[in-house]
């Protein structure tokens, strides 16, 4: 009886091994000729799968790349204007901008009596305008008589900026900083400016009218600008921001425009210098660009910036 029991038995338990032992042998188990627990053919036959898998999967990727590179240009993006992402509406920036770790925030305050204080702000607009004192043999001289030549682009000049030099730290240890403006770059966007008397707009500010008057009186090229204004968002503000001044003129110039990411292109910008703002009082500013299609809306600041200004 005992016999037919061990005669029926057709499952032998492992042999009882140590934990080391055990480890060893699935590493290389000498009476199988297993590596890991697979023979040689087995370990070359799944080696062989995955390698056709990958090298299929890497092939058909590459040649899905390759279509898709062959439908852009490195230089003109495929979707331009109301039909990119970025739309046909460009807005405004301004520098020195805030630290990274405050990067939500744009106010910009400073003490006036702190040399480190004010050394931290004029670094930050060292770094923004290094390339605007870089010589490009791309770049050339350009005026409204003058617009850059096929493949050329504009220099921005930097040496008629009164107070709103790196040598002065941009005028802000004397209470009086210089706030810089550009207009972001959308490619091929060409500015409906306003040059003309009767075409200005309601809400266009009296003294910003009363400028392109005298501009238009120069010639009609001399209107040829995006306008640039600044002022207090509130009554308040308006009464504590002081005079305000634009370098080197109130707006950013046709002949910049329109960008078409040609090498060496800088966009064109305004030092906002603001004489003598209120001090120790925080004093929220906006800035518009104006030109025909440049549509504003403050919620969503389209065609705005807004700063706060405060210096102690």
């Amino acid at each position: 009886m005992a016999d037919k029991k061990v005669a029926e038995q057709y499952y032998a338990p492992p042999e009882k091994m140590g934990k080391w032992e055990g480890f060893s042998k699935f590493i290389w188990n000498s009476e199988t000729s297993q590596c890991l627990g697979r023979t040689g053919s087995s370990w070359a036959k799944i080696l062989f799968f995955y390698l056709v898998f990958y090298a299929a999967l890497v092939g058909f990727f590459s040649a899905m790349l390759a279509v898709f590179w062959q439908t852009l240009d490195m230089n003109i993006p495929k979707y331009q204007l109301s039909d990119s992402l970025i739309g046909s509406n460009p807005g405004l920036g301004f520098r020195p901008m805030p630290e990274d770790d405050t990067v939500e925030s744009t106010l910009i305050w400073y003490k006036a009596s702190d040399n480190g204080n004010v050394e931290a702000w004029a670094k930050i607009i060292d770094e923004f305008l290094t390339p605007y004192h870089q010589e490009e043999d791309n770049r050339v001289d350009c005026s409204f008589d003058n617009p850059p030549p096929e493949g050329k682009v504009c220099k921005v000049p930097m040496t008629e900026w009164g107070p709103c030099t790196k040598a002065n730290r941009y005028n802000f240890k004397k209470k009086s900083p210089c706030i810089f403006l550009k207009l972001n770059k959308i490619f091929n966007w060409v500015p409906d400016m306003y040059n003309s008397t009767t075409s200005l707009p309601e809400g266009m500010p009296k003294d910003l009218k009363e400028h392109i008057e005298s501009e238009l009186g120069r010639g009609d090229k001399n209107a040829n600008i995006v306008w640039v204004s600044c002022g207090g968002e509130n009554p308040a503000d308006n009464e504590h921001i002081g005079p305000i001044n634009y370098i080197p003129r109130r707006g950013f110039p046709g002949y910049f425009f329109p960008f078409k990411n040609i090498d060496g292109y800088l966009p064109p910008i305004v030092a906002v210098h603001f004489e003598s703002p209120k001090n120790g009082v925080l004093i929220n500013i906006e800035c518009k660009a104006w030109a025909r299609n440049i549509m504003y809306d403050r919620s969503e600041r389209r065609g705005s910036v807004h700063f706060e200004l405060m210096v102690d």
